[in-house]
């Protein structure tokens, strides 16, 4: 039986990496179960939309090689919705005019 599940990332990854790595992991593993996923990024956990983020978490080795892209990848074509703090993004100067440049594929902010 599927279960729904709702997964906010709101915690900054420069203050709490581990924080925001664990709910991204939840998520893309319900996902990988079969589950109902929504995720919302807010505050500061919007940075793990920024694809200059993930790419340097990706090279720092932190985590182990691609860990992090795999993730996200999951969440982006598998969660039944992605919510977005559109405040939150411009706080962190993403803005409808350089979204497409700053976020991971797929994401806007119109």
């Amino acid at each position: 039986m599927s279960k729904k599940f709702f997964v906010k990332i709101v915690t900054d990854p420069d203050v709490d990496l581990r924080k925001c790595v664990v709910g991204i992991a939840c998520a893309a593993q319900a996902i990988n179960d079969g589950h109902d996923v929504d995720v919302f990024f807010a505050a500061n956990g919007v940075k793990m939309l920024n694809a200059g983020f993930i790419e340097n978490l990706n090279n720092s080795g932190m985590l182990p090689s691609g860990m992090i892209s795999n993730m996200m990848e999951t969440v982006s074509n598998g969660a039944a919705n992605v919510y977005c703090s559109t405040g939150s993004q411009a706080a962190n100067g993403v803005t409808p005019e350089n979204a497409a440049q700053k976020l991971l594929a797929g994401y806007d902010i119109g």
